[in-house]
């Protein structure tokens, strides 16, 4: 395009009046660009940088140029959005396959796959007007659906993709997606698959269009299992949702075969007796294969720390498991340790066995998000746990890492909010607080002091922020009290709103 071309759009750019966006036959030029089968992104980068984009659809002109305050998204809203266009072409374009080939297959195999541009250019669209900018996007999207001469189908899609297109991240990074009623209920909530497979290639290109530095290898798999896991649930139908007895069956059968050759089973049988039914429901068939394989190899009355760490090359990550007496309560030492080592916690489990040990799980990253490939890296965090959980039982590892200078330039009042999961009988506790070197370890001297058992946990790192849950019960194993709550509430913002004010 020549620079005379360019400088007569600027001058004449203000003729795309309301008359000019209702005109039937612009509506047909827009959608056949989205259509088209190369260029999208091109096409709509020049219109956004030449002003028409934002004077066709003036709620995106509203959000040209505008600054999110924060560490987590480090583009302006429609430079943003317009990576998440990208990213979706390059799943619809043959020649990526390779990238990325399931999300690939799915986005190619999309009936109409505009829908899932339109979406994109509509998801962040009402970011700083105030309220929710998801229900207040899919308001604009929808009108400027049937505007465009859409069905009223393909609209009401496209709204609901913006009004749930965080949904899928969300409910996989903080929820317990192991449990059947979690996946039951979030398949309820989709509804069929074609909605699923338009939310998922959105919500991957989504997040890797925020950041740099948020995607990795976990995060894909863990939003691909997600996706599975929903995907089989809806095939098997809304109103027969799975067995617990079937799944518990179906995992130990597929443990059994895994390690064959190594466990017998009557071994393992043996081993199976201190777990409840929550621990094969909780872990896959390869990780109850890994662990079992391990704990037949200890003597009886054998009560010293057990540490392993293995490769998830499936998963994109590094698995830190160690196998202690429960009076150790080694969470606030195990994750200080691994905080003081530069890893980021992304995936807790905790569970108890009858004859009083605790078995805890931590999937584990670099601080920059990549995997743990050094041998010798490997070794150092074992030796380093192994010190840890062989000291006296009251002292906790000190973090002294020093947090990142543009995280201590935000300050994060901390949260901490109480729910109810009746039908497991624990405490759902989530916890928004300023991220820092230590926080996992500060946390868990709390629990500690407040005599609180940790089932689980889901780490999310939101930029300067995290966003953690805690799945807790009390010392009796039950839900824990309305006093009980107060004191651990009270604890955690008092030690953790003192620790921002000392890093400051």
């Amino acid at each position: 395009m020549r620079a005379e071309t360019i400088r007569l759009i600027g001058a004449h750019v203000g003729l795309i009046d309301e008359e000019f966006r209702q005109n039937p036959r612009h509506h047909r030029l827009f959608i056949d660009i989205l259509r088209a089968p190369v260029g999208v992104t091109h096409e709509l980068r020049r219109m956004n940088l030449y002003g028409v984009l934002g004077r066709y659809i003036p709620s995106f002109g509203r959000v040209v140029g505008r600054m999110q305050y924060d560490l987590f998204h480090a583009y302006t809203v429609d430079a943003h959005t317009l990576f998440v266009v990208s990213n979706l072409r390059r799943f619809a374009m043959p020649k990526y396959n390779e990238e990325f080939p399931a999300l690939s297959q799915i986005m190619q195999s999309l009936p109409r796959q505009e829908i899932a541009y339109l979406a994109a250019l509509f998801h962040d669209i009402a970011k700083g007007r105030g309220g929710d900018h998801s229900e207040l996007g899919a308001v604009d999207a929808e009108a400027f659906c049937l505007e465009q001469g859409l069905g009223r189908y393909e609209a009401r899609l496209v709204a609901w993709l913006v009004r749930n297109h965080l949904i899928l991240s969300i409910t996989s990074q903080k929820k317990d997606i192991s449990d059947p009623a979690i996946i039951q209920e979030f398949a309820r909530h989709i509804g069929d698959q074609v909605h699923l497979d338009y939310l998922y290639v959105l919500t991957v290109a989504d997040v890797r269009g925020t950041n740099p530095k948020l995607w990795n290898s976990w995060k894909a798999r863990l939003f691909e299992e997600f996706y599975e896991r929903t995907k089989r649930a809806l095939r098997r139908g809304l109103e027969t949702p799975i067995d617990q007895d079937e799944l518990i069956r179906e995992t130990q059968e597929q443990a059994l075969s895994i390690m064959s050759e190594s466990v017998t089973p009557d071994q393992a049988a043996e081993v199976w007796t201190q777990w409840t039914e929550a621990y094969f429901l909780r872990y896959t068939a390869e990780e109850i294969a890994w662990h079992t394989a391990l704990l037949t190899l200890r003597k009886a009355g054998d009560d010293s720390p057990l540490v392993a760490i293995r490769q998830l090359t499936d998963r994109g990550g590094t698995a830190v498991l160690t196998y202690t007496p429960r009076r150790l309560r080694s969470f606030a030492r195990t994750t200080g340790v691994l905080d003081q080592m530069g890893l980021n916690v992304v995936d807790a489990r905790l569970i108890t066995s009858a004859n009083g040990f605790s078995l805890e799980t931590y999937e584990v990253l670099e601080d920059n998000g990549a995997v743990i490939a050094d041998a010798e890296r490997v070794q150092e965090i074992e030796r380093g746990l192994r010190r840890a959980l062989k000291q006296v039982e009251d002292a906790s590892p000190a973090v002294t890492r020093r947090a990142a200078r543009q995280v201590r330039m935000f300050w994060t009042p901390t949260q901490v909010n109480f729910s109810v999961d009746n039908r497991n009988e624990r405490t759902i506790l989530e916890l928004i607080a300023a991220d820092r070197p230590g926080l996992l370890s500060e946390v868990g001297k709390v629990f500690r002091a407040e005599r609180v058992a940790i089932n689980g946990a889901k780490i999310m790192t939101v930029g300067e922020r995290a966003e953690d849950v805690f799945y807790i019960t009390g010392a009796d194993g039950g839900l824990l009290t309305e006093e009980v709550c107060r004191r651990v509430q009270d604890a955690l913002t008092q030690a953790l709103d003192c620790r921002d004010v000392s890093r400051s």
